[in-house]
């Protein structure tokens, strides 16, 4: 993702965004080197979207009807949007560079959103997972978003329960993380097919829809449940999971798909394992697609994978950590206690916030 100077960055907004802020806040934004963007949770009630610097500063904030999951963002644009949990039926379209008001989208009738989308790389298009799910599939919504982010179309994710989608360097290849988990609003989050699961990798062509091919992992592991995904340097797609199987079990949770067709997970130790708590949360790359970050919030772990050898690098314990983001040097890692610190040799300060964090971060500027 595209990293604004501050320098840039003010350039970019103009004088209307920094005039607009507190002076503390413009303040801040003028002495910051990066900025990340979170659903958060305030603690006197609501939920909203935050801009956040490095040094632990509120630079802005966007208010949302609910919970919000994941963002987006268009370095070209300068738009953001961040998606509803599953199974909410909003997404809010904001300026991170602080110009136009926020635009809310609804999902259509029939669809709620999965938390996840991703800008096409002109900032023209936006994709969204969706739920289809009056017949349990997953598909992907089209938005325009030069014409007020109106839905123009939707194509297959060909799998039940798509959750993240990113695009692959070539900008064109999708790759969707099909989940498996058969879900439906009028039963909230419960999860309907547990005994029948399957979760997939689904690569598609951007440009019309096709699946190009589908990759799953052994039918004795159809209650690990892909999630998240990166890129790492040998465009190999790194994946995250959950493990909806008996509690007691511990298989693993991190693999990856390479362009030939081998999917496969890594051998974490069962003490790694037994500290991701079966969840993993979220998961990014570092500047160089070089080092693999994942969270478990309910392990209360962050871990650091060399992309290399696979080998574990180092774990750091987080109370509920979850949200990750790559800085010069590592990861910036939030929490849903309002922490924020660097990990994996980022030098990024420790900061408690007057909010919670949500389950991911995402670098804007």
């Amino acid at each position: 993702m595209a990293m604004w100077q501050r320098r840039a960055f003010l350039k970019a907004a103009g004088a209307g965004f920094a005039a607009s802020l507190l002076p503390r806040r413009a303040a801040a934004l003028d002495r910051a080197e990066l900025v990340f963007a979170s659903a958060i949770q305030r603690r006197q009630g609501g939920f909203a979207a935050a801009l956040v610097t490095e040094r632990g500063d509120l630079v802005s904030s966007v208010d949302l009807p609910d919970r919000g999951h994941d963002i987006t963002y268009s370095p070209v644009t300068g738009k953001a949007v961040v998606f509803a949990r599953q199974p909410g039926t909003f997404a809010v379209v904001f300026d991170a560079r602080g110009g136009d008001l926020p635009v809310t989208l609804t999902s259509v009738p029939g669809r709620h959103f999965f938390g996840h989308g991703v800008f096409s790389p002109d900032g023209r298009l936006l994709y969204a997972t969706e739920n289809d799910f009056e017949n349990a599939r997953g598909v992907v919504g089209i938005f325009d978003a030069t014409d007020g982010y109106r839905r123009i179309g939707e194509f297959d994710t060909y799998g039940t329960g798509p959750h993240e989608i990113i695009l692959m360097p070539d900008n064109r290849t999708f790759v969707i993380a099909n989940g498996g988990i058969e879900t439906h609003p009028d039963y909230g989050r419960s999860e309907l097919n547990i005994d029948t699961m399957d979760p997939s990798l689904a690569f598609v062509d951007s440009s019309d829809g096709r699946l190009i091919g589908q990759m799953r992992l052994s039918s004795d592991l159809h209650q690990v449940s892909i999630r998240h995904m990166v890129v790492d340097y040998a465009n190999r797609v790194w994946f995250g999971c959950q493990f909806r199987g008996p509690a007691e079990e511990r298989p693993q949770l991190v693999g990856y798909a390479t362009l030939d067709g081998e999917i496969r997970l890594i051998e974490l130790s069962h003490d790694h394992l037994t500290s991701l708590d079966n969840y993993v949360g979220a998961i990014e790359v570092s500047a160089d697609r070089a080092m693999i970050a994942v969270s478990s919030s309910t392990g209360n772990t962050i871990l650091a994978i060399d992309a290399d050898t696979t080998r574990p690098l180092g774990s750091t314990t987080m109370r509920s950590g979850s949200g990750l983001a790559r800085d010069s040097k590592g990861f910036v890692a939030t929490s849903g206690w309002g922490e924020m610190m660097g990990v994996a040799g980022s030098t990024a300060p420790h900061h408690q916030f007057d909010f919670n964090f949500d389950a991911h971060l995402r670098r804007v500027g």
